[in-house]
C-alpha cells in the first residue's frame, strides 16, 4: 500500500518531438510535476495481427494520484498513437522533501 500519493506514470513516444511536447504540455499545465525523457527503448508488440518494432522513447511522469484522470485524458488527446502505453505505478517511499516537491507542483 503506498505510503503518499505520489504517482509515476509511464508512456512511450515516437520521438522527442512528441515527447517534448507532451513533457511541456503536461507540466505547464500541472498535471505532471517532472517528466523525464529516456532515449534509446525498442518495443516489441503485436498490432493488427503483425509483430512490430518501433524505437522509442519512454516518459517517467511523475504526478499526484488525484491528478491522474485529467492526465490521462489530456495524454490521449496530445499523443498521436490509437492506443498509447499509460501505466500508472504507486510510489511506496521516496525523499520526503521531493514527494512533497511533487505535491505541490501537481496541486
Amino acid at each position: 500500500m503506498p505510503t503518499n500519493d505520489t504517482r509515476l506514470v509511464l508512456t512511450s513516444c515516437p520521438n522527442a518531438e512528441v515527447a517534448d511536447g507532451l513533457a511541456r504540455a503536461l507540466v505547464e499545465e500541472r498535471l505532471a510535476a517532472c517528466v523525464t525523457v529516456l532515449p534509446g527503448a525498442r518495443s516489441t508488440y503485436r498490432w493488427n495481427d503483425a509483430i512490430e518494432v518501433a524505437d522509442e522513447l519512454v516518459c517517467l511522469i511523475k504526478t499526484n494520484a488525484a491528478r491522474i484522470p485529467a492526465l490521462s485524458n489530456r495524454l490521449v488527446e496530445l499523443h498521436p498513437y490509437d492506443v498509447p502505453e499509460l501505466v500508472v505505478l504507486p510510489v511506496e517511499d521516496g525523499l520526503p522533501a521531493y514527494l512533497r516537491w511533487v505535491a505541490e507542483q501537481t496541486s
